[in-house]
């Protein structure tokens, strides 16, 4: 379990300086099957391997999203709560 985040290590990517980003989205509290489907199509507009850093202040997004993630095969680059570094897959 990473310390600061709560989401289990084994999500996050190894520990480096804060990815850049090149779109950011604030989802507010958006619920979790409203926020996941609306995050699948901002990362379809994004070029493969590019970052959304995305604030979701949803108390279910710190299991959610990296769970998400695990699923459909983008990265998890980091977690400061409510923001997380998605890197979309290749």
């Amino acid at each position: 379990m990473h310390p600061e985040s709560g989401v289990p290590a084994s999500d996050l990517e190894p520990e480096r300086a804060a990815p850049g980003v090149d779109a950011a989205w604030d989802a507010g509290e958006m619920g979790c099957g409203d926020l996941v489907l609306e995050l699948r199509d901002r990362l379809r507009s994004l070029a493969p391997g590019r970052v959304l850093k995305l604030t979701a202040r949803d108390p279910g997004a710190r299991e959610d999203l990296p769970a998400w993630c695990r699923l459909t095969g983008h990265r998890l680059l980091r977690v400061e709560p409510p923001t997380y570094w998605i890197q979309r897959k290749e």
